[in-house]
């Protein structure tokens, strides 16, 4: 009978690793992401810095989600000082938000019309992959998700992933961040991108690390009064970014990817989009919060 508990092979190896829906959405991350950046590495045509970040992005997620795996294979994370769930959660998260910016980012940057040489067609072809490897993370995510009322791993939950999705677009917005120097409003902006940023990162940090329960207050209601705080001050920046970057300003006729016009558009939509998720923040937290306490 203890033969029967245990699935086959060595008693020192966790084979649902590989054989569980999570284990086996894994594998297909990690031979996409490296069928990606083999093919693009294969045309040599990555120069500049949205070559790299692609690159960077299907190797990295491509090697630390090969780690999670041998990790759980191995059974050698509970040695580790961090909520193993958590940082799971999180990091699949960020690898298909990071996935995804790849898969937008490199065709439309690399990819020529028509696309006839082989150099194109491998191009072509690492962009479908990235778009598999994207779905293979984004349901990681799905599976792993908290069920709702269940807060045992912070961010498995949907305030949780939306911490990362947050730190995430604040940090594309600091990438197209160029000339604010001399505008108040503007700077009033980027400190608005900096304060959120940081705090949220560190909300991220200290749940992995399990450090949440050092703080002497009622943590779920700090984070509510957190996510409406900083709520109303991407509202401002939705209002006040805009304003300042286009009044009296057209589209200059010569306006490429490096335009500073295409830039503070793109910080425009990041904005609405962030302003957006700590609104959806807001209410989830709000709801686990006080609906819990009640019940």
């Amino acid at each position: 009978q203890g033969d029967t508990a245990h699935p086959p092979g060595p008693r020192w190896l966790n084979l649902r690793a590989l054989t569980s829906w999570v284990g086996i959405a894994r594998l297909f991350a990690i031979l996409l992401s490296c069928t990606a950046f083999s093919l693009v590495a294969s045309t040599g045509v990555y120069g500049g810095p949205y070559g790299t970040w692609c690159m960077f992005s299907w190797g990295f997620c491509f090697a630390v989600t090969l780690l999670i795996v041998l990790l759980e294979l191995f059974e050698l994370y509970p040695k580790l000082p961090l909520s193993w769930d958590d940082f799971t959660s999180a990091f699949s998260m960020l690898a298909a938000l990071m996935i995804f910016t790849s898969s937008v980012v490199f065709p439309s940057v690399f990819i020529a019309n028509p696309c006839n040489s082989s150099i194109c067609m491998r191009q072509a072809a690492a962009t479908a992959i990235s778009c598999l490897c994207f779905l293979a993370y984004a349901l990681e995510v799905g599976l792993t998700r908290a069920k709702p009322g269940d807060i045992s791993s912070f961010l498995s939950t949907v305030p949780g992933l939306l911490k990362v999705f947050e730190a995430y677009v604040a940090c594309l917005i600091f990438s197209l961040l160029d000339t604010y120097d001399n505008v108040p409003g503007l700077q009033w902006c980027v400190a608005v991108y900096a304060v959120c940023f940081v705090i949220t990162l560190l909300i991220i940090i200290f749940t992995i690390g399990r450090c949440l329960s050092y703080i002497p207050c009622p943590l779920e209601k700090v984070l509510v009064a957190y996510n409406a705080l900083a709520m109303l001050m991407y509202l401002t920046a939705v209002i006040i970014w805009p304003f300042y970057s286009f009044n009296n300003r057209s589209r200059p006729s010569n306006c490429g990817p490096n335009c500073s016009w295409n830039k503070h558009l793109g910080v425009t939509f990041l904005t609405i989009f962030n302003f957006l998720a700590y609104l959806v923040d807001l209410v989830y937290s709000t709801k686990m919060v006080f609906i819990r306490t009640r019940s």
